[in-house]
């Protein structure tokens, strides 16, 4: 049976995949405009709940709080950043190096145990990364190395959410990015434009979805250790390659 760790890891990455979708669907936009998105659409729901219930807005360690919210904005802004110009299925390919990141980082810091196994699919997934860009010649040596930088911080991320799971609420830890976010996005309104018709859903939708797979992957990382639960985050791939050829025509060869 699986954990309930697991069971999260799996809702925030079907979450996150529609998300991405969605941020791929507005590529026409500045990416910071999309981030800003990303983080309003979100932050609209977290902080009217966090003042009902009387959650911490600012929390105790607010220094890694901060942290947190910075590497993840510079992890997300890279990463749509790459979408402009990446098949959505082979930008988060590559991005999945993070999980690798990630393991390597907790094994060295928060001294997580990594088994043989583990090592081994880790090593496969570097493999397939450097199959795809290799032999997916729509992926630019920029692109390729924005994804990889998203990927480190992605890692981080982890690591940062494992050690902050029992020191904060959950919730706290999500407003501290999407506050930075927002702000972040405010600096390159001057790109900004109206969104088409046919953006809105996306523009919206984006905020929602990035929010729950925000919560799942939080409350993931508060009941299950990192190295187990990194593995199950490449399924993001599988959901991403399906919904690439279904709403951008977007194919795999062998």
């Amino acid at each position: 049976m699986l954990s309930k760790g697991i069971v999260f890891i799996l809702l925030a990455t079907l979450s996150f995949s529609i998300m991405n979708a969605m941020a791929k669907d507005l590529m026409e936009m500045h990416s910071m405009q999309v981030v800003f998105f990303r983080a309003f659409g979100s932050f609209v729901f977290i902080f009217p709940y966090m003042l009902y219930h009387r959650i911490p807005v600012l929390g105790t360690h607010r220094k890694w709080l901060l942290a947190r919210a910075v590497v993840g904005l510079i992890s997300l802004s890279c990463f749509f950043m790459a979408l402009q110009t990446m098949p959505l299925g082979s930008a988060i390919s590559i991005r999945y190096l993070g999980p690798i990141f990630g393991a390597i980082l907790a094994f060295y810091f928060l001294k997580e145990r990594i088994n043989t196994w583990q090592w081994f699919s880790f090593l496969v997934a570097f493999l397939g990364v450097l199959l795809l860009k290799g032999f997916d010649f729509r992926i630019d040596i920029i692109s390729f190395w924005l994804v990889i930088i998203s990927a480190f911080f992605v890692g981080v991320i982890f690591n940062l959410l494992r050690y902050l799971g029992d020191k904060e609420h959950h919730m706290t830890i999500i407003n501290y990015f999407m506050v930075i976010s927002m702000i972040a996005g405010l600096f390159f309104v001057g790109s900004w434009r109206m969104p088409l018709t046919g953006e809105w859903v996306s523009v919206i939708g984006i905020g929602i979805f990035g929010l729950i797979g925000q919560i799942f992957m939080t409350r993931a990382f508060q009941t299950e250790e990192t190295s187990v639960l990194a593995p199950f985050k490449y399924m993001e791939l599988v959901y991403a390659m399906v919904m690439g050829y279904f709403m951008f025509g977007e194919t795999y060869h062998l």
